[in-house]
């Protein structure tokens, strides 16, 4: 079974690779332990389905089917699969060339042959934070007249000082890479509110483990004035303050 990470461009791969196949596997072996999610992409990220790493042997990791059976088979006959998570921070990414059907435990799984090389994106220009699943973030956008007016509020998936992720669920936005949003209001807990405008910087479709399909949206935020970048920041530092407790026991 071949491995391939062609479409990673020449300067990350200079700085960012790993092609030792020890680490490799001691990287994708912490994956599966941590039971990290894995979003797995066809046809340059047309599809995308959320999965797990269920096992790592010497020749192959064994990862945990999508919902959709279609889209398995897709997967299978695609002749490139990009796959991205991320550990301790750092984002992973690899492909392969191909991927085949196969069973772990009874039941029905993908494997892929172990990557030649992956790559660890462990820098970004503005540190990224997720925003807690209980009692989120929201991000509330005033639709232009063509999207149907009146206002739509999202769930933020996390925040940095640059910008936000969304989910909308209900594909409500224009997704159009470029497309500016004006006067959206994100209600930060505890510390205050922001209104900002928002540029479309990517769009995901995501098949998560329930079936159910996500759409995420990265947002930028565009001259965000620096009384509300305050505002962002504390938030930021204070949900690390909460994390760092809660892992020292101290929370």
């Amino acid at each position: 079974m071949q491995s391939d990470n062609n479409d990673l461009g020449t300067e990350v791969q200079n700085h960012y690779q790993v092609q030792s196949r020890r680490e490799i596997l001691a990287i994708l072996r912490n994956l599966a332990e941590k039971n990290q999610l894995v979003s797995v992409s066809i046809d340059n990220g047309a599809e995308v389905a959320v999965t797990t790493i269920l096992e790592v042997d010497n020749d192959a990791v064994i990862l945990d089917c999508a919902p959709d059976p279609g889209l398995n088979q897709r997967i299978i006959a695609a002749d490139h699969i990009s796959f991205e998570t991320s550990l301790d921070k750092i984002r992973i990414v690899f492909s392969a060339a191909e991927a085949e059907s196969c069973e772990h435990e009874g039941r029905p799984a993908i494997a892929i042959g172990i990557p030649a090389s992956l790559i660890r994106l462990q820098r970004r220009e503005y540190y990224r934070i997720n925003t807690p699943v209980t009692n989120p973030l929201r991000c509330t956008i005033p639709l232009p007249e063509e999207l149907g007016g009146g206002a739509y509020t999202m769930s933020l998936v996390d925040i940095s000082c640059g910008g936000i992720a969304v989910l909308d669920d209900k594909k409500t936005l224009d997704k159009t890479i470029g497309r500016n949003y004006q006067n959206c209001r994100v209600d930060i807990l505890g510390i205050g509110t922001i209104v900002v405008t928002l540029q479309i910087r990517s769009s995901q479709d995501m098949t998560l483990l329930n079936g159910k399909v996500n759409r995420r949206l990265g947002c930028q935020f565009i001259d965000l004035p620096n009384s509300m970048l305050t505002v962002v920041q504390r938030y930021i530092m204070k949900l690390e303050r909460e994390r760092n407790s809660k892992a020292t026991g101290l929370g």
